[in-house]
């Protein structure tokens, strides 16, 4: 087994998942500001040290997602955020798209951008001790979208960004969101998915990438937010599970599922309910704001309120560690 191969099964075993703390800067202060928090650099990087800093987050954390400022910054006692996550058990990751931009012949499609100059950035985010990277697909949906040539465009790039993650020595997160926003029907959901993970592999395949050494973190299959429809737990998790299964390959690293907008007790109720189905790979969580927004409304920036920030995310990160070894749903 590779290094990478090794890295990747650690993201996605052992009962643990992924946090995913790389909100963009302007994404991030934006959260401060309507959490009450002024969204200045310190108080940006004082929010990640209190995530960083739970005590116990490692039993139930495989991997941190982080931004390009996180990972240049240190921890108030000056470490560098990888070397601490490091020393706790945790493995640094980093997000390395710019972001999704509108595709030009297809309006209301984006692709994601950042391929320019992607590799030497690579090699330095291993030199600043990133052990895997993350990219994210955008993909909207409704009865005419999306267009062909953004699902295309959005499955080449990630294959790109994998391959090149590979030799830069980095595990690649693969993450094709189909996005929760609108009113589309389960149903369209899960065919829209079909459709973006058939073009992924097939994307990952012509550029040789090893999928062994490869996490995918897509979305659940879920009706639109505005659809009204309401789909149970089970549910989702059959249709989740159904489309992985005809769609990926048996050889992939692991699937860590994003929270994309659900509320945090539906992410989990989810996740806990694909446990008991078959499959052939691990499939675990990669949440973000089903695992933070709750540790953000605790802690309001207040200096005395940094462990009650650090409980409503130890609480959220072990209700779904517990539900991947059968030991709590929560």
């Amino acid at each position: 087994m590779s290094v990478l191969t090794e890295t990747a099964a650690a993201l996605v075993g052992g009962g643990k998942g992924i946090l995913a703390a790389d909100e963009s800067v302007g994404t991030m202060s934006s959260r401060l500001e309507k959490a009450g928090v002024a969204p200045t650099e310190e108080n940006r990087r004082a929010y990640r040290e209190l995530l960083v800093l739970t005590p116990g987050l490692a039993d139930g954390v495989s991997g941190i997602i982080f931004c390009d400022e996180t990972l240049r910054q240190r921890l108030s006692d000056d470490r560098p955020f990888p070397e601490a996550v490091q020393s706790l058990g945790i493995l640094p990751g980093i997000k390395v798209d710019t972001g999704a931009k509108p595709l030009a012949g297809s309006p209301g499609d984006t692709v994601t951008e950042g391929l320019d100059g992607l590799f030497p950035r690579l090699e330095e985010y291993v030199s600043l001790g990133a052990r895997f990277a993350k990219w994210r697909a955008v993909i909207a949906v409704d009865q005419s979208r999306p267009s062909a040539a953004a699902v295309r465009t959005n499955a080449h790039a990630l294959a790109r960004y994998a391959s090149a993650c590979h030799q830069a020595g980095l595990v690649p997160v693969v993450e094709p969101e189909v996005l929760m926003t609108g009113s589309h029907s389960m149903a369209r959901c899960r065919e829209v998915t079909a459709y973006v993970l058939h073009a992924v592999v097939d994307e990952l395949r012509s550029f040789g990438v090893d999928f062994a050494a490869t996490v995918l973190k897509p979305n659940m299959v879920l009706p639109g937010s505005s659809s009204g429809e309401h789909a149970s737990p089970d549910a989702v998790a059959r249709a989740t599970v159904e489309v992985l299964i005809e769609q990926m390959p048996a050889g992939l690293a692991g699937v860590a599922f994003l929270s994309g907008g659900q509320s945090p007790r539906e992410a989990t109720a989810n996740l806990a309910a694909m446990q008991s189905l078959p499959s052939p790979w691990p499939l675990t969580f990669s949440f973000g704001r089903a695992l933070v927004e709750p540790a953000l409304a605790a802690w309001r920036g207040e200096a005395d309120l940094v462990e009650a920030g650090q409980q409503a995310l130890f609480e959220r990160t072990a209700a779904n560690a517990g539900v991947l070894t059968g030991a709590a749903v929560g």
